[in-house]
């Protein structure tokens, strides 16, 4: 006689997904609700159309498309505008995307990319976070090299002397970017450090040209960080993501793979918290 199983051991093997079911192949979807997630998708990116365009764009016919949406807008998550006979997103589409967001932890989110961009780089990553005028270290990554940058969370800094800073800076409008540097100290920390309100603004344009930031001992002498911003489900930056290392292994001829890997990480992370990414 085989022995039965005991609540917990039935409680167990029931949560999550039967191990008998890990594969994502056909067998384990269901068509119909792949095809209206498409459609739901779809929609998300294409606001205020019309069925027979929808229909079109998706190569489906226009009754699937019309029993899809019709289920979709009995749960709220699209609706139907009769005078212009358009279809939306609807608003409970939102009350389950700001469940996701109560979930999403910039910091949690981030540690995995950040230790990738440290193995890719060979150099501390960090994080930070724009805070009374500062920049705010939230989390690290450190590199496993004798000579490296430490930024402990909790440590401040000046922004016009942080890659991170200006990577958030180059991203604000210019009613907030003349309000920070009207009240932030422009100190000058090395023969580097740009002090004068031209030599940032003109520093500031080419970060956003060329999509990410760079403090050429600006702050340090000897130490290279080069940051990214990471946006928001607005489009608003939130943070900066960066590498630092001292200048014998982040040359100048290392920025260029560098800022790759650390654009790539910025828009990783920006899609991980469920943000928009921008384009330089």
């Amino acid at each position: 006689m085989e022995p039965k199983n005991t609540p917990n051991q039935v409680n167990k093997k029931s949560r999550g997904r039967p191990r008998a079911w890990d594969d994502k192949t056909a067998q384990n979807t269901i068509k119909s609700l792949d095809r209206a997630m498409e459609v739901f998708e779809f929609l998300s990116e294409a606001q205020g159309k019309p069925l027979s365009t929808l229909a079109a764009d998706l190569g489906q016919s226009p009754a699937t498309v019309y029993r899809i949406l019709v289920t979709l807008e009995g749960r709220g998550l699209v609706e139907f505008e009769a005078a212009e006979q358009l279809w939306h997103i609807g608003p409970r589409a939102f009350v389950i995307g700001a469940r996701f967001l109560k979930r999403t932890s910039l910091v949690e989110r981030a540690r995995p990319i950040m230790r990738r961009l440290m193995e890719q780089t060979g150099e501390t990553a960090n994080l930070g976070i724009e805070r009374g005028g500062h920049v705010l270290f939230v989390s690290q990554v450190e590199t496993h090299a004798s000579i490296r940058a430490f930024f402990p969370p909790g440590t401040l800094s000046l922004m016009h002397a942080s890659g991170i800073g200006k990577a958030l800076m180059a991203q604000m409008e210019e009613v907030r970017l003349d309000a920070l540097m009207s009240h932030a100290a422009m100190e000058r920390f090395t023969e580097h450090t740009l002090t004068e309100r031209s030599a940032l603004m003109a520093d500031l344009a080419a970060t956003r040209a060329r999509g990410f930031a760079l403090d050429a001992e600006e702050r340090n002498i000897g130490m290279r960080c080069i940051a990214a911003p990471v946006f928001d489900m607005h489009g608003e930056a939130v943070a900066g993501i960066s590498v630092s290392g001292p200048t014998s292994r982040v040359g100048t001829e290392q920025i260029a793979g560098f800022s790759a890997c650390v654009i790539a990480a910025a828009r990783a992370l920006t899609q991980a918290v469920g943000g928009s990414p921008q384009d330089p």
